[in-house]
């Protein structure tokens, strides 16, 4: 059997189902056993916490209470034999019943052990999640629960703070921002918590909100309190000042044979990636170093688990890091095959979506598209079949970035985007419950629909900020700059030259944010050029703009913009096909564009074949943060100029 307190007083059976107690006395006086520790407590005192005016035959009472709760708690003892669990002591009952069946007596103990023992931050984990509310929730008015409440939620506190001390202490941490902001919201005069949230935010790259953080902690302390900081905020403060080396996480050592937990490298790795900034940068160099430690050692279980954990949320058909994305998939079809078809379900699963995942379509050949296609179509099945929705949003993730097979998806993209949000809701996983938001920004915007767009952008910026997703913000700051384009076309809009300089002040935010790279090259060139289009302009011809991956397909555009004809026939019959990207209903319009300009009706054509399934939505809607305008005006270009002959 087993008794919990952490919440209303409940006793559970070893199979699960809940042990009937009988009215609230009972479950009073067991719970009142359970407060003592095993100690005998006295029928004197038991009536006087039961009663604060005993009736006259309390301990008559007491005493049919005790005998419903034996036959509740050891239904099969054979008549006539002493009770082994509520026995009778002296002058008084007792509770025999080991520590670890007792949820207040683990959480006691995962304490007293985590003081001393970083190691033991796993069973303190599990035994903070066993709350269930406040402790002895159901008996009220009484004033020994009242007693024993006010003491166990001082040390559920001091087990939050301790928690996290372990997780910044070990190099982790930067995913308690949200969970320690709102500890420190609940509890203000809790000094050591204000210390804990300002290294959360410093381990997150978010150094300035750190600095705020302790100012407000000393403010607070002086206006309500008349304290100064204690010495361990004054030094954390000149720490951060001075960038201390003791604020820097430890560095993990690899070498063969060294077990990797699920507290290791790579889950670090991973918390820094959703951290963003300079974090996603060290988080991918220390996935693969992972990686690599881990098929040193041989073991393909190892392998496929490190491998799989790093289920980061991706957005962007572009890859930041191709080498170390190449390098990824190359390990992860490895061990698939290491593993065999008859590998653990689970562990193939996670491979496959890796590989579908980190194959970005905008650098793959045919082939590889195909094969990580079906990398990310049996990755859905099997964990359809497995029922775990963690593992399901995970594969999704790799269905929607193997999604950009042709133009015109973004209705498909969305059918994707709304399973994952639903599923990430109900199961709470907040960072994908953002990617949902966004890939349904980015669908919404593809076909037009700039209010439902909006409704998303604004959602995803609420879930931000619990998830501390840094670069939400950014993307929909862009979003809202492509709004602003759009919108400059109607009579009373915007400016396109304040169009523009939206552009230009998103461009410079996203140009500091650190490892955007696949997504930021060429963006910023490539927005100015649609703006200009959706006004009938020619292409921009500042020699300072970075085209980035865009070149070939802009090229043609920005010579015609200097009267090049020749020059510009060549670069358009020499540009390869748009990649399978979120640009390549974008990139087939400038074609189409280009084609109709210098008469070549061949090219006009296969723009227009390549066009015609996307005649409904709108180019470079589908990044959700740009636009050239609507597809069809470009259709007509192309087949106009097809058709003629």
């Amino acid at each position: 059997m087993r008794l919990d307190v952490l919440g209303a007083v409940r006793a559970l059976r070893d199979d699960g189902t809940p042990v009937d107690l009988g009215g609230p006395r009972h479950r009073e006086v067991l719970a009142r056993l359970v407060a003592a520790g095993g100690r005998m407590v006295p029928t004197d005192t038991l009536v006087d916490d039961l009663w604060a005016e005993p009736p006259v035959r309390a301990v008559g009472a007491l005493r049919t209470f005790v005998a419903a709760l034996r036959r509740a708690i050891e239904p099969d003892r054979p008549p006539r034999t002493p009770p082994r669990v509520l026995v009778t002591e002296g002058p008084g009952y007792a509770l025999r019943l080991p520590r670890d069946t007792v949820d207040v007596h683990r959480f006691e103990d995962a304490l007293a052990r985590a003081r001393h023992t970083p190691d033991a931050l796993t069973d303190l984990d599990a035994a903070l999640e066993a709350w269930r509310g406040p402790a002895y929730a159901d008996v009220t008015g009484s004033l020994w629960a009242q007693r024993e409440r006010t003491l166990l939620e001082e040390l559920r506190l001091e087990g939050t703070e301790l928690r996290a001390r372990l997780l910044l202490d070990s190099g982790s941490g930067a995913e308690l921002v949200a969970e320690l902001g709102a500890h420190v919201a609940e509890h203000p005069w809790r000094e050591p918590a204000w210390g804990l949230l300002a290294r959360a935010l410093h381990r997150a790259g978010r150094t300035a909100d750190a600095l705020a953080t302790l100012r407000r902690a000393r403010t607070m302390l002086a206006d309500q309190l008349g304290l100064d900081p204690g010495a361990d905020l004054r030094r954390l403060e000149t720490d951060i000042l001075q960038r201390a080396t003791t604020l820097q996480p430890p560095h993990t050592v690899w070498s063969a044979g060294v077990p990797l937990g699920p507290r290791t490298t790579v889950e670090l790795a991973r918390t820094l990636a959703l951290a963003g900034g300079d974090a996603l940068i060290n988080s991918r160099r220390d996935r693969l170093t992972a990686v690599q430690a881990a098929e040193r050692t041989g073991d393909i279980a190892l392998t496929a688990r490190v491998i799989g954990a790093y289920d980061v949320p991706a957005l962007w058909s572009r890859a930041d890091d191709p080498e170390q994305s190449r390098a990824v998939v190359a390990a992860a079809e490895r061990t698939l095959t290491a593993l065999g078809t008859d590998g653990p379900a689970e562990l193939r699963a996670r491979l496959l979506a890796t590989v579908a995942v980190e194959s970005r379509s905008a650098e793959l050949s045919a082939i590889a598209l195909r094969r990580a296609g079906q990398a990310a179509r049996e990755a859905e099945a099997v964990a359809r079949e497995l029922g775990d929705p963690a593992l399901l949003v995970f594969a999704l993730n790799g269905v929607f970035l193997q999604s950009f097979t042709r133009p015109g998806l973004a209705a498909a993209r969305d059918v994707i985007g709304a399973e994952i949000l639903d599923l990430a809701t109900r199961h709470k996983l907040a960072n994908f419950a953002v990617l949902g938001r966004l890939i349904r920004l980015q669908s919404a915007s593809a076909l037009g629909d700039l209010d439902a767009a909006t409704a998303h952008a604004e959602a995803a910026e609420q879930l931000a900020l619990s998830t501390e997703a840094s670069a939400v913000p950014v993307l929909t700051s862009w979003f809202r700059a492509r709004v602003t384009a759009a919108r400059s076309t109607a009579a009373g809009g915007p400016s396109a030259a304040t169009a523009a300089a939206h552009y230009r002040a998103v461009e410079d935010a996203l140009a500091e944010t650190a490892g955007m790279p696949g997504l930021h090259r060429g963006l910023f060139a490539l927005a100015l050029l649609g703006l200009r289009l959706l006004h009938g302009r020619p292409a921009p011809t500042d020699a300072a703009l970075d085209w980035g991956p865009y070149h070939p397909w802009t090229r043609p555009l920005v010579l015609l913009a200097h009267n090049r004809t020749e020059e510009a026939r060549t670069a358009l019959t020499t540009a390869p096909e748009p990649p399978l990207d979120h640009m390549q209903e974008a990139l087939w319009c400038l074609t189409a564009h280009a084609a109709a300009r210098l008469h070549e009706r061949p090219l006009a054509a296969r723009a227009a074949t390549a066009l015609r399934a996307a005649r409904l939505e709108h180019a470079g809607g589908a990044s959700g943060m740009l636009t050239l305008g609507p597809v069809a005006l470009y259709l007509a270009e192309a087949e106009a100029c097809a058709d003629k002959g």
